[in-house]
């Protein structure tokens, strides 16, 4: 198995030194570089390819959110892992957006970066349980307050296989070849997942399975 290689990216070096630390900790983990700005993380991450970028939403010169979108858009295969203080939804929307598959908490990466890690270098999302707890708290409360019920029970049993696949990270091919269906089929059912839960792209999937408790 090929050690998975980091890319730290903090403005604070005692938070790097911690995170390494956590990190050196795994024989087939390896830090391969660190980062105190948002532009250094991008031109290191886009020299150095790690697989996993762990990044601070509150860069100076470049902040998070931009870093990510650049790296995201300049080298896909590389991950992004958030790292932020805000459970604020409207954070963790943009992140996705700009192409994160995850977001930890900074106050609980000290429990949580082993699981995320894992979880991302497998190429599956990952966010900090406070910040899934909030999202459902919110997604419910709304669902009340407008007097409507959840239209994922509207969902069928493959459309939900379907739904949980792409969450988790999954191209359309690779659920495609999971299922053992065409990505034609993958494509029908991922219309029909997006037209049945009112949602516009595959951030807004991965909020909804978070909210959802489909993934964490």
């Amino acid at each position: 198995m090929s050690r998975l290689r980091i890319l730290l990216a903090d403005d604070h070096t005692l938070m790097r030194q911690g995170l390494r630390k956590i990190i050196e900790e795994h024989d087939d983990w390896e830090v391969v570089g660190e980062a105190g700005t948002g532009r250094d993380a991008v031109q290191q991450a886009l020299e150095i390819r790690p697989d996993i970028v762990v990044l601070d939403i509150a860069m100076p010169q470049l902040n998070g959110i931009e870093a990510t979108r650049q790296i995201s858009r300049r080298a896909p295969d590389i991950r992004v892992l958030i790292l932020s203080m805000y459970s604020d939804e409207a954070y963790i929307l943009q992140v996705l957006k700009a192409g994160a598959r995850g977001y930890l908490l900074k106050d609980s990466a000290d429990v949580d970066l082993i699981r995320a890690i894992t979880a991302v270098g497998q190429g599956k999302s990952f966010f900090s349980p406070a910040v899934a707890r909030v999202m459902l708290d919110d997604y419910v409360r709304n669902l009340a307050e407008r007097g409507l019920t959840d239209r994922y029970d509207s969902l069928s049993e493959r459309e939900r296989e379907v739904f949980q696949l792409i969450a988790e990270g999954n191209s359309n091919k690779e659920v495609a070849e999971l299922l053992g269906v065409s990505v034609s089929t993958v494509d029908t059912h991922r219309t029909h997942i997006m037209e049945k839960l009112d949602v516009h792209s595959t951030a807004e999937i991965v909020l909804y399975a978070v909210r959802k408790g489909v993934i964490s």
